[in-house]
């Protein structure tokens, strides 16, 4: 097995041990087995699913999971210009692509020295990281059964713990610290006043100072 196989099968069994966490965690808040694994079948996006899953068990509406899952999923957008030349070239197929078109599978991909070892990298990642996460899924949901509560095995943790993976690089710059601390601040002040979820997304509004210190900064170093 080549190099980059070898660690896109160790990065999706990594994740797939998160997907079992999610699983307690859905069975938790409530979800269905087969509510678990259409949810990570199609929406196949970790950090989003347990957005949705954390707003549901803190008793948020509908909307304010789904809007909570979008947010953080809209990110991937902004990797299919970067993986767009592994794809297919026919828009039907390159569309289906796009459901596997997420963090692990992008940076495998980026970190190859050519497109054909970076088209391998993404789509070993992907097979394996879609067969390892939905498989953790029903395994965290059978688990969630048996456990009971994932608070006594510390799994609540698990949620947090994702969003401060995310946060972390972008700590290393001052756009991205005025964004994240200003979004905290949103999120501090709105939690007591509004529903479950909604200080998520209010929380996005702090990419408008950290979009200001960023533009700055660029003309600055123009000048």
């Amino acid at each position: 097995m080549s190099g980059h196989r070898r660690e896109g099968f160790v990065l999706a069994t990594a994740t797939g041990i998160v997907g079992i966490t999610f699983g307690v965690l859905a069975d938790a808040a409530g979800l269905t087995p087969p509510q678990v694994i259409v949810m990570s079948a199609l929406v196949f996006t970790g950090a989003s699913q347990l957005a949705a899953v954390s707003v549901v068990a803190s008793g948020g509406s509908e909307g304010a999971a789904v809007g909570s899952a979008l947010l953080l999923a809209a990110r991937n957008a902004l990797y299919g210009p970067v993986v767009a030349r592994l794809l297919p070239a026919s828009w039907l197929p390159k569309a289906a692509s796009a459901q596997f078109v997420i963090d692990e599978t992008t940076a495998m991909a980026t970190i190859q020295d050519n497109d054909a070892d970076a088209a391998d990298a993404f789509w070993w990642t992907a097979i394996w990281l879609w067969t390892l996460w939905n498989a953790g899924s029903i395994l965290g949901v059978w688990l969630g059964a048996v456990i009971g509560e994932p608070e006594v095995w510390g799994l609540d943790a698990a949620f947090p713990a994702a969003f401060v993976a995310l946060l972390a690089p972008h700590l290393r710059h001052q756009p991205g610290r005025v964004a994240a601390f200003g979004g905290a601040a949103l999120a501090v002040v709105a939690t007591p006043i509004a529903p479950a979820g909604v200080p998520l997304l209010v929380a996005v509004f702090a990419v408008v100072p950290g979009w200001v210190v960023s533009t700055r900064g660029a003309t600055e170093a123009a000048t």
